[in-house]
């Protein structure tokens, strides 16, 4: 039995809730008398229900995002019906703006905005004493990090294990690109490099080798960054794992003479690209030089085993389907190992409707409210840029078609063979899921044999189908002569993320 019951509904299992524990690390007095319970957006939501009621708790508090802003609603209007004295609280980025009017904000009990860190445990405290505030909405100051406990004791040995191991040594960005929380001027702070660093050690002597740096800009400040980088380059061991979201044009010379030192395939930089479009980018406020983040993606691609993965955005207000296959076009060349193709997401708080009348911006009302259309870009467009993006990440992202992709757009753009290739595949498919890597491998071969020599293709797409360790030969490909595949076991990789907008 539990007081006060922590709960949110991940997207993956091996996604663990950052923010769940950090409110349980600073429940302070009330820590012993909380519990903490994470689980999934496809659960059955009575089933949710009969779980958190066996606790017979007092407090249910519930973390927010857009992935599971509609279960949560449900479970809550569930939970509300059958155990009406129990407190519900609901925080987290999908209720902390724009929040009045929300069904899930209507049956909660409070409602708190921010970070919630302080302000959680300190209503708790006051409900618990038989208090019960007046004001439902409850605005969270912003903590710094020195009154903050740090939560990373609150990794179990299964999370380390199993789950990706969310960390930060910053919060806030100092950049204003509109389509992005981190546009609402919230300030940066640091945690202590000391203390961070002493968790750090905790956690990779209890076995964790993968960490998944959450900080806005991680590369904002070099002294940090470079202290970062080195404590892990001097414990490096194989299996280590770092990924990073970096400012694509701010890699001074210290930082890349220590990201070079390290092997390849132990760091991974998400780098927010967004657009090459300069005109979108002044409209949106983001300041980006682009000739210097080519010069650091030329660097990043030749000197150092760093993966790469680069964000562009469809749908920018007054950014047309050709300015963005330009933009797709120069990503390309720059080679990073991934590019996501990302749908524009109209986030609750984000001064991006401010373009809405101009550029007839029309998103969708539900979760994850991506854009339908532009005054640029028709339905019709948004929809085969989604198919493009869904496609692109099965057969480039995927590394399963390295070889194939080279025939692919040899000859010509990048962005426009792929979308001929797009258009095609779904014209025969009319599906974006469940595509088995045999009918995809055949059809990029029945594709590409329309415009290749069919022994050349035949050799590509067998390179592709066998690099995996796959032994057998699929059959339409058993007339051809290819060679022996290698014998040797499938990558390990690296699993998926929630995405979001970053700067």
């Amino acid at each position: 039995m539990s007081d006060i019951l922590l709960c949110t509904l991940n997207a993956r299992y091996w996604h663990s809730s950052f923010g769940l524990r950090y409110l349980l690390a600073n429940m302070g007095e009330l820590r012993s008398s909380t519990k903490m319970l994470e689980f999934g957006i496809k659960d059955n939501t009575i089933d949710l229900l009969g779980t958190l009621l066996e606790q017979a708790p007092k407090i249910v508090g519930i973390g927010v995002y857009i992935w599971n802003i509609e279960p949560v609603t449900k479970l809550v209007a569930e939970l509300k019906r059958v155990a009406p004295n129990v407190c519900v609280v609901v925080g987290g980025p999908e209720v902390s703006y724009e929040n009045k009017d929300l069904p899930l904000t209507q049956s909660a009990d409070f409602v708190i905005s921010g970070e919630a860190d302080l302000e959680f445990p300190k209503l708790c405290k006051t409900i618990l004493g038989g208090t019960r505030p007046t004001e439902k909405f409850v605005a969270a100051p912003v903590p710094q990090f020195d009154h903050i406990q740090l939560p990373y004791d609150l990794y179990t040995d299964e999370d380390i294990a199993n789950r990706v191991i969310y960390v930060e040594v910053s919060r806030g960005c100092p950049f204003t690109c509109e389509f992005c929380l981190s546009a609402l001027e919230i300030p940066v702070r640091l945690a202590g490099v000391g203390e961070f660093l002493a968790a750090m050690q905790t956690l990779f002597d209890r076995g964790a080798r993968q960490f998944k740096f959450v900080d806005r800009t991680f590369n904002l400040n070099i002294r940090v960054s470079k202290a970062i980088l080195q404590f892990f380059l001097d414990r490096y061991e194989p299996g280590l794992f770092l990924h990073f979201e970096l400012i694509p044009d701010r890699l001074p010379e210290d930082l890349k003479q220590l990201i070079e030192k390290f092997p390849a395939g132990s760091l991974q930089f998400e780098i927010g690209v967004q657009t090459f479009n300069d005109d979108v980018g002044d409209r949106i406020s983001r300041q980006q030089d682009n000739a210097k983040l080519e010069e650091n993606f030329r660097f990043l691609r030749s000197k150092t085993g760093v993966h790469i993965h680069a964000d562009l955005i469809v749908g920018l207000p007054g950014e047309t389907m050709e300015s963005f296959g330009r933009g797709f076009d120069r990503l390309v060349a720059l080679q990073p190992q991934e590019i996501q193709v990302g749908i524009l997401k109209r986030l609750r708080g984000t001064p991006i409707t401010r373009h809405d009348e101009e550029f007839r911006m029309v998103y969708s009302p539900h979760p994850p409210y991506e854009i339908l259309s532009t005054s640029v870009l028709d339905f019709a467009s948004v929809q085969r840029m989604r198919r493009f993006a869904r496609y692109w990440d099965l057969v480039a992202n995927s590394g399963n078609f390295s070889e194939s992709c080279r025939l692919l757009w040899q000859d010509g753009s990048p962005f426009h063979e792929f979308m001929q290739f797009s258009d095609w595949l779904f014209e025969q498919e009319q599906k974006l899921h469940g595509i088995s890597l045999v009918r995809l491998s055949e059809r990029l071969f029945e594709y590409l044999s329309r415009k290749h020599d069919e022994q050349q293709v035949a050799n590509s797409v067998w390179q592709d189908y066998v690099r995996g360790g796959r032994y057998d030969k699929p059959h339409f490909l058993r007339r051809f002569d290819l060679p022996e595949p290698p014998r040797r076991g499938a990558e390990k990789v690296s699993p998926p993320r929630q995405a979001r907008h970053t700067a």
